[in-house]
């Protein structure tokens, strides 16, 4: 059985929304898939979310009454083990057609919870005396230990918001569009070194929702699954087995091509989450596109910019798209739409496109690897 994304939508707008809540987000995002799927809520029977809302309010919501439901919680990657969990769950006969959904008002904080740490967890009792707390002070720790192993530069660093702001230039719906230099994100505030301003990630508002079924029930554009596949290492970012590479990320991604049955060179086009500029460093890296240490020089070389040889992150990523907290969703949207060529910056000739997708501080990690026909 074939498994394929039959529907793919972003909420109408993203960004800065305080007019909508939380909710509001999951429903608009959900019609507007159920809408590019040519489907309605009756052909519903799997549903998948992570947060609050949680799967159980997204189907009453919308009147659906599932035979199957996700709620995995992985932080931001989530919305890529919910495909390959839903892909599962249909070939095991377990459901149909599964609904994935994502909100979050990230930004304008509209019916979203508070932000909360428990003294007694991990992080609030061997990260949290030491300073540590939060995205911007936890990935500290990887990139300084990357930079110092491998000798990556500062303005390295910043070429991955360079060339991700090139990709943002072409595309409308971008958060942040105008051209920037090296020099223009090394003379951003520095938010927690070595991070400037610029090299950290977008803080929006938006959702976007899948629709997920076998080949046979899709009815229009259908970009198949060829493999996936997911990993966890560490819930906090100091247990890491080794601060430069993510062994989540090489997990996966082996997981997921040896599935699909592919090479490096099969694929066209490449999204990988991108909280911070590192992170699509070590997913070059971790993935095989690249040796150790080579993926800065990759990048400020060119190769992933517009009419480079391996297209990163084309609709600007989180540092210049939309970063809602949960980035995996809008990942998964960009490539669908560059199999389908659709995409606001298209790339010539996408026939598989690779999705990677980090959760928390490298703790979680999934990957999918999609494709516009079956080999």
């Amino acid at each position: 059985m074939s498994i394929v994304i039959a529907g793919a939508a972003e909420t109408d707008e993203v960004g800065r929304l305080p007019g909508h809540s939380t909710m509001q987000l999951h429903l608009e995002a959900a019609r507007n898939a159920l809408a590019d799927a040519d489907m309605t809520i009756h052909d519903i029977d799997g549903v998948a979310t992570v947060g609050t809302p949680g799967p159980i309010q997204i189907a009453h919501a919308l009147g659906i009454t599932p035979a199957w439901l996700d709620g995995t919680g992985v932080g931001g990657s989530s919305f890529l083990f919910h495909v390959r969990h839903a892909a599962a769950a249909i070939k095991a006969g377990l459901c149909r057609t599964v609904l994935i959904t994502h909100g979050e008002s990230g930004r304008s904080r509209v019916g979203a919870g508070r932000f909360g740490l428990g003294a007694d967890s991990l992080l609030g009792q061997f990260e949290l005396p030491y300073g540590v707390i939060g995205p911007p002070t936890s990935f500290t720790i990887t990139a300084l230990r990357y930079m110092k192993e491998t000798g990556l530069t500062h303005e390295q660093l910043a070429e991955v918001a360079v060339a991700q702001r090139r990709w943002a230039h072409l595309n409308p719906r971008a958060m942040y569009r105008d051209l920037i230099t090296v020099e223009d994100v090394l003379d951003s505030r520095m938010v927690a070194y070595p991070f400037h301003l610029l090299e950290c990630c977008l803080v929006t508002d938006g959702g976007g929702a899948l629709i997920v079924t076998s080949a046979e029930r899709a009815r229009r554009s259908p970009v198949h699954l060829l493999g996936s596949g997911e990993a966890a290492e560490s819930p906090i970012i100091s247990q890491m087995e080794d601060f430069t590479t993510s062994k989540g990320f090489r997990l996966s991604g082996e997981a997921a091509f040896a599935e699909a049955k592919i090479t490096h060179e099969d694929v066209d086009h490449l999204m990988v989450y991108d909280a911070f500029a590192h992170v699509p460093i070590y997913g070059l890296e971790d993935l095989g596109f690249v040796g150790r240490g080579e993926a800065g020089a990759f990048i400020a070389e060119g190769h992933t910019s517009p009419g480079g040889r391996l297209p990163l992150n084309t609709n600007g990523g989180g540092l210049s798209y939309t970063h809602t907290g949960m980035y995996g969703m809008f990942a998964i949207q960009e490539s669908v739409r560059q199999l389908r060529g659709e995409a606001a910056a298209q790339v010539p000739d996408v026939e598989v496109s690779v999705v990677l997708g980090n959760g928390g501080m490298f703790a979680s990690a999934a990957t999918l690897v999609l494709a516009n026909r079956l080999p």
